[in-house]
């Protein structure tokens, strides 16, 4: 079984134009110990689907729908809201995209990750602060006992990553989302960030839903991809099978797109024409065949199914 299983899942957001439908009919399955990385250009509904596994989108104005959300058999839709607060940081951990938009400035770090530990596992005082210094030594956080007393913007951009990680995983979850955990960091502290996520799945054995545009990112650490364009799934496979033979016109095309070392010198990049359709105004078939060169007359009337050969699915009526 699955750790986490999303079945049909429709977020859309009423606005005074309708409902901008953000994510439309999502499947994706993630399973025990393992990194899937999840793709796709800005706006392609990558965020608010790990929010809507969370719970944490305000309704109104989101609207969500789907078949199933489980987590390990659990489906997630027909818990209330006090049931979900026991699933957010204790079976299920988040990193934030910023973490100083994410933490509190007038508390200590120590606060904030025992905060966690206070609600969930219902630890008080030395219980907490042993927690909290192992956790802090766990990431990497130097100087522990000194950390915790610091507040976030006494912190570098590293740290303060560091120090979600350690939120995240303080009650042991049994899935991890990263929403781009490596977003306005240089790029050593980057690989650093990444490799300890690696370092810390296979000392947990917890499941990781890696949400990115760095397609780099994914072929160094993932294990599967799932590639989003418009909010539909498009492409899935595991990352060697995907960089090797992508059959979607729209992951060539972000695959395209990469630079490369051995490139011709001088020569700009090979980009996608077009732009993404409003979310406002989806077209009724694929949302890709106005930008897409293997584009068939039968594209602009249906969207096809996900096909699937061999654990390798794509969403195209004429695939590579």
């Amino acid at each position: 079984m699955p750790l986490l299983e999303i079945e049909d899942l429709v977020i859309g957001f009423r606005t005074e134009r309708g409902v901008a439908r953000a994510v439309d009919g999502l499947s994706l399955t993630i399973d025990a110990g393992r990194i899937t990385g999840l793709v796709g250009e800005s706006g392609c509904g990558k965020s608010v689907t790990a929010r809507a596994v969370m719970g944490l989108l305000p309704r109104p104005p989101a609207v969500v729908t789907a078949t199933r959300i489980a987590l390990d058999g659990e489906n997630l839709l027909d818990l209330d809201e006090r049931a979900m607060r026991d699933v957010r940081g204790n079976q299920i951990g988040m990193i934030f995209q910023e973490p100083m938009t994410s933490l509190n400035p007038t508390f200590p770090i120590g606060f904030q990750i025992g905060e966690t530990l206070r609600l969930h596992r219902k630890m008080g005082g030395a219980a907490i602060r042993a927690r909290v210094l192992e956790l802090l030594g766990m990431v990497g956080i130097g100087a522990p006992e000194r950390r915790l007393k610091q507040y976030p913007h006494e912190l570098s951009g590293g740290l303060r990553q560091r120090m979600m990680i350690a939120m995240a995983l303080a009650c042991h979850p049994k899935l991890l989302v990263a929403d781009e955990p490596t977003t306005a960091l240089d790029v050593t502290i980057q690989a650093q960030i990444l490799e300890l996520l690696v370092r810390l799945r296979d000392e947990l054995g917890m499941a990781i839903l890696l949400i990115t545009h760095d397609l780099g990112v994914v072929a160094e650490y993932a294990d599967e991809v799932a590639v989003m364009y418009a909010g539909k799934l498009v492409e899935s496979a595991d990352v060697g099978r995907l960089f090797q033979a992508p059959r979607h016109p729209y992951t060539q095309g972000l695959l395209r797109s990469m630079p490369r070392l051995a490139g011709p010198v001088g020569e700009p990049l090979p980009t996608i024409p077009g732009t993404v359709p409003s979310p406002l105004e989806r077209p009724p078939g694929c949302p890709f065949a106005g930008r897409c060169p293997r584009v068939l007359e039968r594209c602009h009337e249906a969207m096809p199914s996900i096909t699937w050969t061999d654990g390798h699915g794509f969403a195209c009526w004429n695939p590579a």
